[in-house]
């Protein structure tokens, strides 16, 4: 398995919410590029990025600072947040991301999706966020009616080959994954790299989530266990590996 620590922005800061509140932030670091530069040389070779003004917003706005992110630290970056429009995707893109994770607009946009797929292959991603099993949009304001792991076969359907998917109600508490969930949503998508999000925090819970037996459980995302000294990443890339 792959681990990637997790920068969300906003405000050009590095911070994190509490199950997606933007009311709920605590600042982390004042220099994303320090603290990105800081998990490659702790270990880390992919990088998870939030754009969370661009959640919020419906646009990205933090491209150049991403760029810079990947310029000066080398690492593996994908990028979501805002990514609602073809100039987003394209943006970002231009910006050197290895993925752009298409949330809101993969819902009520399968075509829109479906051409960037087309167009960029494997590093277009889809962020799937979800509760109860539910699928949650617009920066986790809204829930639809949609299944998790109905989309999920949806975009597999599409061309989509890497999924990361988001148990909100986990995200950020710090109690472990959802693991029934990423069973259910690996077994939906066999030939989908399915990225885990939400609950990881220490070594246990990535052995955990090894220990499922599903081969395309293909990573783990890592925030604010890491941000707040619960687990190091050496720890986490050794339980990966």
């Amino acid at each position: 398995m792959v681990i990637l620590p997790a920068i969300d922005l906003m405000g050009g800061q590095c911070v994190r919410l509490r199950q997606g509140r933007a009311d709920q932030r605590t600042v982390y670091n004042d220099d994303p590029v320090a603290q990105a530069r800081a998990f490659k040389e702790a270990g880390a070779e992919h990088l998870h990025v939030v754009d969370l003004d661009g959640a919020f917003s419906g646009k990205p706005a933090h491209a150049d600072l991403i760029a810079r992110i990947i310029r000066e630290c080398g690492l593996s970056v994908e990028v979501g947040g805002g990514l609602r429009t073809d100039e987003a995707v394209e943006a970002v893109l231009a910006a050197g991301v290895a993925r752009a994770i298409i949330g809101t607009r993969a819902l009520e946009d399968e075509a829109a999706l479906g051409r960037w797929v087309a167009k960029h292959g494997e590093r277009i991603a889809v962020g799937i966020d979800a509760r109860d099993g539910f699928v949650q949009t617009k920066g986790w304001v809204e829930t639809s009616a949609v299944r998790a792991t109905d989309l999920a076969r949806r975009m597999a359907a599409l061309g989509v080959r890497t999924i990361i998917y988001t148990d909100t109600a986990t995200d950020g508490m710090l109690g472990g994954p959802n693991l029934n969930a990423l069973a259910e949503l690996a077994d939906a998508v066999p030939l989908v790299n399915v990225i885990a999000s939400g609950g990881v925090s220490a070594a246990e819970h990535v052995a955990a989530i090894r220990a499922l037996g599903r081969p395309n459980l293909w990573g783990a995302i890592v925030g604010k266990a890491l941000y707040e000294g619960a687990v190091t990443l050496p720890q986490l890339l050794a339980a990966a590996r």
